[in-house]
């Protein structure tokens, strides 16, 4: 019996809900301090040339969401379920890579809140980090966790594309000079876009909306087309966030002003909009860094519990995550610089093992997609992208070296 005969009906309007809130979870995922970081760094070192690595990042991006909401979509189980059928264990690796690389990036970004409510309100890091961790733990103790899950990746997601696009109309960027870029890039850097790829659907990112979205009751051969289009909306909302904060970075670079600072983003918002800027910046990545520890929270726990969990039993696990990164973050003040390159390491490893295991299932397993016959040309840009993310995943493990120095 396919998993969707089994779940309960759903309105129209409840599982349009639901996927809104997958396809945020995804987002907003993808959208922490990192993702910030990342991109006004590679703003400052390629200018103009950096619109080129976006579109081609966004549609690598969109290839691998395409195949990983589809297999997990049409088949009804999580990723490391699927592994273990392909392979018994395969899926509980998959699951430990996710959780240790969840627990410390967790601990990154209850900083990041930390220093979103500094920026914001000139709360202490520390304090400000307890108190967004309080807030997320507030979220799975409601007790209709999961609508206010979705609710409130939605607002915030919402909240940073307005900011943001406030910001990037101040800054007043060339923008006819980085469209010419998008096709006709003056420079070309290909470490640069495979950083951006990994940053976006990299580690426990890959899995959060499709997670999210069989957990909330969609799922099944039927729904394909509104799991493909949620799909790669969640990707076009990453990249419109992107966009915008390459060209609010990019428009006080053009003007002539020189970021030198560690925090170029928030230097660059008070270049374009004085004292504004920098409490915009301050709600930007207090937005940006809180949906990551509630999407990294949530992913990770799904990882190492089983779609018949009890989903109260779910929730309590994912407080005691969340509190325990908290607790850690507020005795260390943040992610020690070692931990962080060893799990980003582990996140190497996550999107070659997983999106292996699922194009198996596209290509081989049908009896795991109710018989569905999945498309050969999805299959073909799957095959090719996985190819990539093998090397992905081999600069990630270089990365393990620098323990060592």
């Amino acid at each position: 019996m396919a998993n969707s005969e089994i779940k309960p009906q759903m309105s129209s309007k409840a599982r349009r809900t639901a996927l809104m809130g997958a396809m945020f979870l995804m987002a907003t995922s993808a959208i922490g301090p990192g993702f910030i970081t990342q991109t006004s760094e590679f703003t400052v070192k390629l200018g103009a040339s950096f619109a080129f690595a976006i579109v081609v990042s966004i549609l690598v991006d969109i290839a691998v969401q395409l195949n990983v909401w589809r297999v997990i979509g049409v088949s009804g189980m999580r990723a490391q379920e699927l592994g273990n059928k392909v392979l018994p264990g395969v899926g509980w690796f998959l699951a430990a890579l996710v959780f240790v690389g969840g627990v410390v990036f967790n601990i990154g970004n209850i900083a990041g809140t930390g220093l979103g409510l500094n920026a914001m309100l000139g709360v202490d890091a520390k304090i400000g980090g307890a108190i967004s961790a309080l807030i997320a733990i507030l979220v799975f103790l409601s007790k209709k966790a999961g609508m206010a899950l979705d609710r409130i990746v939605v607002l915030l997601g919402a909240l940073m594309i307005l900011l943001m696009l406030y910001v990037a109309i101040v800054a007043a960027p060339p923008v006819g000079e980085a469209l010419k870029n998008t096709v006709m890039p003056e420079n070309i850097d290909f470490l640069v876009i495979t950083t951006l790829i990994g940053g976006t659907v990299g580690g426990y990112i890959t899995y959060a909306g499709a997670h999210r979205m069989i957990d909330s009751g969609t799922s099944g051969v039927e729904h394909v087309k509104a799991v493909s289009r949620t799909s790669v909306v969640s990707i076009i909302i990453t990249g419109v966030m992107r966009v915008l904060l390459f060209l609010a970075i990019f428009g006080v670079v053009a003007g002539g002003v020189a970021l030198t600072s560690d925090n170029k983003a928030a230097e660059a918002f008070g270049a374009a909009a004085g004292e504004i800027g920098i409490r915009t910046f301050g709600v930007i990545l207090w937005s940006a860094a809180l949906t990551s520890v509630i999407g990294a929270a949530y992913t990770s726990v799904s990882f190492v519990t089983k779609s018949t969990t009890n989903e109260r039993t779910r929730n309590l696990i994912t407080v005691a995550f969340i509190a325990v990164c908290a607790v850690i973050y507020l005795f260390l003040g943040q992610a020690p610089q070692t931990l962080l390159i060893f799990a980003g390491a582990f996140n190497g490893l996550i999107l070659p093992v997983g999106f292996a295991v699922l194009l198996w299932v596209a290509w081989r397993r049908r009896d795991l997609l109710d018989n569905y016959k999945y498309p050969a040309w999805l299959l073909i840009i799957g095959a090719l992208t996985w190819v990539l993310t093998i090397y992905l995943g081999w600069m990630s493990l270089t990365g393990l070296a620098k323990l060592w120095v």
